[in-house]
Parts: structure tokens; C-alpha cells; sequence
């Protein structure tokens, strides 16, 4: 005698119900909460990509701007400087921008600011990148 929807005894489907639907909503829970880490994966990765870049950026027009503004300069100490300024903008334009899973990632952002220290102190100015920043974000065009 085969009854409700395929079931053998009555009673065992009754008793299984319970099983059935705690596999059934795990099994849907976990897709919809594989899915939704997926979102906020992106997200959280999109936001720190950028937060990094924007600091990768300022580094480079920083150093940038100091060469310029120290090229001109003959003495012993600006040459010091813009040697040092070179290694700086030279670690950024090593810095692997296009590939978010390299191993030595976060190592290679310790050495960039790590330089952007040691150019700062050299050249006698904060080297809080927050304070410059900041300060920037009131300007407008």
C-alpha cells in the first residue's frame, strides 16, 4: 500500500518529516548564505582595493611632486633625497596592483610605507597619510 506521496507507512513519514525538513532548510540555508558571502566578499575586497590604491596613489604623486621640486638642487643632501624618493617610486611601480591574491602582498605594503617613513623623515614633514588626506578632501574644482 503506497500512500502520501510515496510513502511506504504512514507513520514513517510522519517521523522522517522532521528530518526531511531540518536537510531540506540546511541545504537552502547554505546556499543563500554561500551567496550572500559572496556579495559581502566582493564588497569588503572592493572597498580595501580601493582604500589601498588611494594610498598607493598618494605615495607616488607625493614622491613625484618632491622630485620635481628637488631636481633642481645640486647639494649633497637633495641628491640623498631624491635617491630615496627614486627607491620610493620605484616600490610602488613594483607594487602588484593587478593581482589581489599575490602572497607578499601585505609585505609589500609594510615596505612602501616603511619608505614613505624614512622619505618623510628626510625630508622634515608628517608622514601621517591620513593628515594629508584629510586635508585635501575640502578642496574642490
Amino acid at each position: 500500500m503506497t500512500s502520501v506521496s510515496g510513502c511506504e507507512d504512514l507513520f514513517d513519514c510522519i517521523l522522517m518529516a522532521d528530518n526531511r525538513f531540518h536537510c531540506e532548510a540546511y541545504k537552502e540555508g547554505f546556499r543563500e548564505g554561500t551567496n550572500q558571502g559572496l556579495v559581502e566578499g566582493k564588497t569588503h575586497g572592493t572597498v580595501h582595493g580601493a582604500k589601498l590604491c588611494a594610498e598607493m596613489s598618494f605615495y607616488y604623486g607625493f614622491a613625484f611632486t618632491w622630485k620635481c621640486l628637488l631636481q633642481s638642487n645640486t647639494d649633497t643632501k637633495s641628491r640623498k633625497r631624491l635617491k630615496t624618493l627614486e627607491s620610493l617610486t620605484e616600490f610602488i611601480e613594483g607594487f602588484p596592483l593587478n593581482d589581489p591574491q599575490y602572497e607578499k602582498l601585505q609585505e609589500c605594503v609594510e615596505k612602501v610605507r616603511a619608505k614613505f617613513r624614512q622619505v618623510c623623515a628626510m625630508l622634515n614633514v608628517s608622514a601621517d597619510f591620513r593628515e594629508y588626506v584629510s586635508s585635501a578632501s575640502g578642496m574642490s574644482f
